[in-house]
């Protein structure tokens, strides 16, 4: 079944994912920028380190090409040791405060 001229349902529907995110992601970079704390802006980074593999993800099953999953795996961890190193620097200044 063809729709959009050439594009299968699979492919149509794999077009409108990666915008989908791509919104998402730009929603999530605009509350990283004006977010009003950093708790909020950690949060954001992650979302974005997220949406970053989803997109990663797509790219390689659209192009057949597994090479992206590669990326998408180092996209993930570089983004869960972005949220650690936020963490300990919210935990660090907690401390900070404290005294």
């Amino acid at each position: 079944m063809t729709i959009l001229g050439n594009l299968t349902l699979f492919q149509a529907g794999m077009e409108f994912l990666i915008i989908l995110l791509s919104f998402s992601m730009a929603i999530c970079f605009y509350r990283l920028v004006v977010g009003p704390d950093v708790p909020n802006r950690t949060v954001a980074f992650d979302l974005i380190a997220v949406h970053a593999v989803g997109i990663f993800a797509l790219f390689a099953v659209r192009s057949g090409s597994s090479l992206l999953l590669d990326g998408a795996v180092v996209t993930a961890v570089l983004g869960f040791l972005g949220t650690v190193m936020f963490a300990r620097y919210l935990e660090e200044a907690g401390e900070n405060e404290a005294e």
